[in-house]
């Protein structure tokens, strides 16, 4: 058995044309989603992430305004300022603050100041608390690609077991919770697991996500088991990896994602959808 590739680029194209028609039918109405990206410092990687957003969303119509600030001359007190200011203004319908943020600034005092109808990233603990209640505004974007591609590669949750490695709150918990209201029998492992690859060979589902490379590995997979891999690691070569042996696994599973290629493009593309979710709102 050779798993079938879940393309991750070909299904994020399919949800910015999406957003793209709901963008134009909120102009239409007289409305431009727009999102507020603030960005401290100049880590390498956070700059190549903001300007990507940036590009995806001019791609789809929304707006953004951008607001580059430097790492010395910014404190907490300032920055909750500004995410004030954005809080209150009618016309940004999306507030995303880049992370990590520089060390001497309170990065969980700044995300609680987002106003939770807002917060796009949805990691704010009003808009997690209403994932668990089963009554989401805003789904974090990784957990809500990983959705769709099992969406799109044609594999329903219901009553199957689905394994979760890793337990942030970024991906690993929400994640499970979307599992569970798809009605799928959900665990989650973690770092105090004692036999991972047991767990792995009994699931259906298998949600990587814990940022090291080749964890799980090949002959641990279920035959037939669906495969999401959202690691993202560089190895000595330089080369991008998952944190599931690829070559391994897909010689066992159903349906599995590439590294590159498959969850990380889902990412932005979820974002988008939420910045014109929130504009929906305020179409009305």
């Amino acid at each position: 058995m050779t798993a079938a590739l879940i393309d991750g680029k070909a299904v994020s194209a399919q949800v910015l044309e999406e957003v793209r028609q709901r963008v134009a039918a909120c102009v239409a109405k007289g409305v431009t989603p727009t999102l507020a990206v603030v960005l401290v410092g100049d880590d390498p990687a956070s700059q190549i992430y903001v300007r990507n957003k940036g590009r995806r969303a001019a791609e789809v119509g929304i707006a953004t305004r951008d607001h580059r600030l430097g790492a010395k001359e910014t404190t907490t007190e300032s920055l909750l300022e500004l995410v004030a200011q954005l809080d209150a203004d009618p016309e940004v319908d999306g507030i995303l603050v880049q992370l990590p943020l520089p060390g001497h600034i309170d990065a969980d005092a700044v995300l609680l100041a987002i106003d939770p109808a807002k917060d796009v990233d949805g990691f704010h603990p009003d808009n997690l608390g209403r994932l668990v209640l089963g009554k989401p505004r805003f789904v974090p974007c990784t957990p809500a690609g990983c959705m769709r591609l099992l969406q799109e590669a044609g594999v329903d949750p219901a009553g199957k077991r689905a394994l979760v490695i890793g337990r942030s709150t970024i991906v690993g918990k929400p994640m499970a919770h979307l599992l569970l209201a798809a009605n799928a029998t959900v665990t989650i492992a973690h770092s105090r697991t004692t036999n991972l690859a047991e767990e792995v060979s009994r699931a259906d589902i298998v949600v990587a996500a814990v940022g090291r490379a080749h964890l799980v590995r090949g002959e641990w997979i279920k035959p037939g088991a669906a495969v999401i891999d959202v690691g993202m690691n560089r190895l000595d070569t330089g080369k991008l990896a998952g944190d599931v042996d690829f070559e391994g696994a897909r010689q066992r599973a159903g349906a599995i994602t590439p590294v590159p290629g498959g969850v990380g493009p889902m990412t932005i593309a979820g974002l988008m959808a939420n910045v014109v979710r929130s504009a929906e709102s305020r179409v009305g």
